[in-house]
């Protein structure tokens, strides 16, 4: 019996990990503190940031796991929206490497057509070095494109737009999650969980509501989100584990970090979105548990679990931001 392929995140870990054989680690760290300088710039730019294969090695190396893991988690909230769903093809817009493409592995079981785009050329080649590793994106069509107001797409089931639109104009942010909903039937976007990212999400939340898309996740309702603008904003996280770069950039000692990410997931066909939403990480005192809930009303609501909820008490101390609550039976 041939034995079981390793999950997703082990291989993608596995396939990363030589990507630094030759760099000088100090190169390495330099590159990935310039690359995070530049993207977290507040001017968009009109050139593809990673310029050759040092760059593009080093970031991938530093920033794709952080990637794979957070679109995984919006990808995982809206596959238990669709349960009976599965896409029989997959765009990555800008994906670079592909993390995006390897988080749908994950998420769905089975090959589909899938084509990423990207500008940068160094990081199409990088993301089909890295994506022999992976059967099930061996076949995958790296295409170079600008991304942008002149985009032209082709149908097809699933558009992922990830850690994308803060590197656009608003006029491009626009055209691109237009041109999102005109080809899909469901589209993922997922963005730094910051301010501006999660602004950057309820804009393109509310063009593909306007496109006619139900929301899946990670809200449970299709109406106006209930956070008063510049008041909160709304963002999850998921857990990554640190290589060697990651503590040696960051000057970290923990085996781990936590990926902050703003997220919308939206199809054209019906979904079944959670009844609520966890949207802070749960609060567990002596005999209780306080849940900080994004409700279908909608609103935004605080509940207290306690010893005398039974069951449900045991679920609401197992519970993690981000989750549906209440679980599934």
């Amino acid at each position: 019996m041939n034995a079981p392929a390793p999950p997703a995140a082990e291989t993608l870990r596995t396939a990363l990990a030589g990507l630094l054989d030759g760099l000088p680690p100090r190169q390495a760290a330099r590159a990935v503190e310039r690359l995070i300088a530049s993207y977290r710039g507040a001017t968009p730019t009109d050139a593809p940031i990673l310029r050759d294969r040092a760059d593009v090695a080093a970031y991938a190396a530093y920033r794709m796991p952080a990637t794979f893991e957070a679109v995984r988690s919006a990808l995982e909230a809206f596959a238990d929206a669709v349960p009976d769903w599965t896409p029989g093809g997959h765009l990555d817009l800008g994906g670079g490497t592909g993390a995006a493409a390897w988080a749908v592995t994950a998420t769905w079981d089975g090959e589909r057509p899938v084509t990423v785009l990207d500008w940068a050329e160094p990081a199409l080649a990088l993301g089909r070095e890295i994506a022999a590793a992976n059967p099930a994106l061996r076949d995958v069509q790296w295409q170079r494109s600008r991304i942008g107001a002149a985009l032209t797409l082709e149908s097809t089931d699933l558009v992922t737009v990830s850690y994308v639109l803060n590197e656009l104009t608003a006029p491009d942010r626009t055209a691109l999650v237009d041109a999102a909903a005109a080809a899909a039937r469901a589209v993922v976007i997922v963005e730094p969980g910051t301010p501006d990212g999660y602004a950057r999400v309820i804009e393109a939340r509310d063009r593909l509501i306007a496109a006619g898309f139900h929301i899946a996740a990670p809200c449970p309702h299709s109406a106006a989100c209930p956070i008063a603008p510049g008041t909160d904003w709304c963002h999850f996280s998921a857990r990554v584990s640190r290589s060697s770069l990651h503590r040696q950039v960051k000057g970290g000692s923990l085996p781990y970090e936590d990926e902050k990410f703003s997220y919308v997931a939206a199809a054209r066909f019906p979904v079944e979105p959670a009844p609520a939403r966890v949207v802070r990480k749960p609060q567990i005192r002596k005999g209780q548990v306080l849940l900080d809930l994004c409700e279908t009303e909608p609103s935004l609501n605080r509940t207290t679990v306690t010893k005398r909820h039974g069951d449900l008490y045991k679920a609401a101390r197992d519970a993690h931001w981000g989750d549906a609550w209440p679980p599934a039976p």
